[in-house]
């Protein structure tokens, strides 16, 4: 029987002991906490003045009047706006590219997902060989698939319709996102969907309960790069639109050059058009887009 004094006389278990990190760690922590900060901030200033310049000259020839010489847009003028969203239908151009994208998106997304979810998921014969062809379209330039693309859509009647860039963007953003989007599945257990086929789910439903939830991020990252190369993207709109009402932004930006001369101002003005949408989605998504690239959080 021990008594009260034993238990008072009694050593007390001792504390656990942090591990501590390894001398190679440590050194390198110090070495980083050693470093003056300007010798990190002076380049990135630098980088970042290089940087805004370039946006800052843009806006400074976008709002001032033209023929002015000033280095600050004072008095401001948004004529050269006006102009090119009237004058250069611009209004029409802006249309056409957010349709081309928005569709480009949805098409590539779906079609991506269901072969994403098929690589990740199940074993079939010429599994290996798909993800390297897969894999080499990624070496394989734009430029190429013009004229078998064209062919194709010239024998489907489809030739200055804006359902030609669709298809064409779509087929050139898919290798990519399915090969995305088959990590980001792999990254969710096996177990959660066989735990939902227990509970009375098929594979669809179990797919859309418990593993769709959990690939926002990566959908969300596979989508903006689709909507942004669709956005951007000139060559496809240029060799399949003749129509100049069903001209993309690219395209317009195009027409404000000849070789005579070049409209600075709306030139300007245009670009910045141009910008705005695609700046605004990823100021929007920039959480998304990055918990994207970090291959998928599982949440138990």
């Amino acid at each position: 029987m021990i008594t009260k004094d034993a238990e008072a006389v009694a050593p007390a278990a001792p504390e656990p002991v942090a591990e501590e990190p390894p001398p190679r760690a440590r050194k390198n922590r110090r070495a980083w906490d050693e470093v003056p900060r300007w010798q990190i901030y002076l380049p990135l200033s630098i980088y970042l003045l290089f940087t805004l310049i370039p946006f800052y000259w843009i806006l400074l020839f976008a709002l001032r009047p033209a023929g002015s010489t000033s280095l600050v847009p004072w008095p401001m003028t948004f004529e050269h706006f006006d102009k090119v969203w009237t004058e250069r239908s611009f209004g029409t151009y802006f249309q056409n590219s957010v349709l081309i994208a928005v569709a480009t998106l949805v098409m590539t997304t779906v079609v991506a997902l269901a072969g994403g979810y098929a690589l990740a998921r199940f074993d079939f014969r010429i599994k290996r060989g798909f993800l390297l062809a897969l894999l080499c379209s990624q070496f394989v330039p734009g430029a190429l698939l013009l004229v078998p693309l064209f062919q194709i859509f010239a024998k489907l009647q489809m030739i200055n319709s804006l359902g030609s860039v669709i298809i064409a963007e779509t087929v050139f953003q898919l290798p990519l996102s399915m090969i995305l989007i088959s990590g980001f599945i792999r990254n969710v257990p096996y177990s959660l969907e066989e735990a939902a086929w227990v509970d009375g789910c098929n594979r669809f439903t179990a797919f859309r309960i418990v593993v769709l939830p959990l690939l926002r991020p990566g959908l969300i990252a596979v989508g903006s790069f689709a909507f942004v190369h669709a956005w951007n993207h000139f060559l496809f709109a240029l060799m399949f639109l003749s129509d100049q009402s069903k001209q993309t932004i690219p395209v317009g930006l195009n027409t404000l050059m000849s070789s005579d001369s070049v409209d600075l101002g709306a030139l300007a003005a245009g670009g910045i058009i141009a910008a705005v949408p695609v700046v605004i989605v990823f100021a929007f998504i920039q959480k998304w887009l990055i918990t994207g690239f970090s291959a998928g959080a599982v949440k138990g």
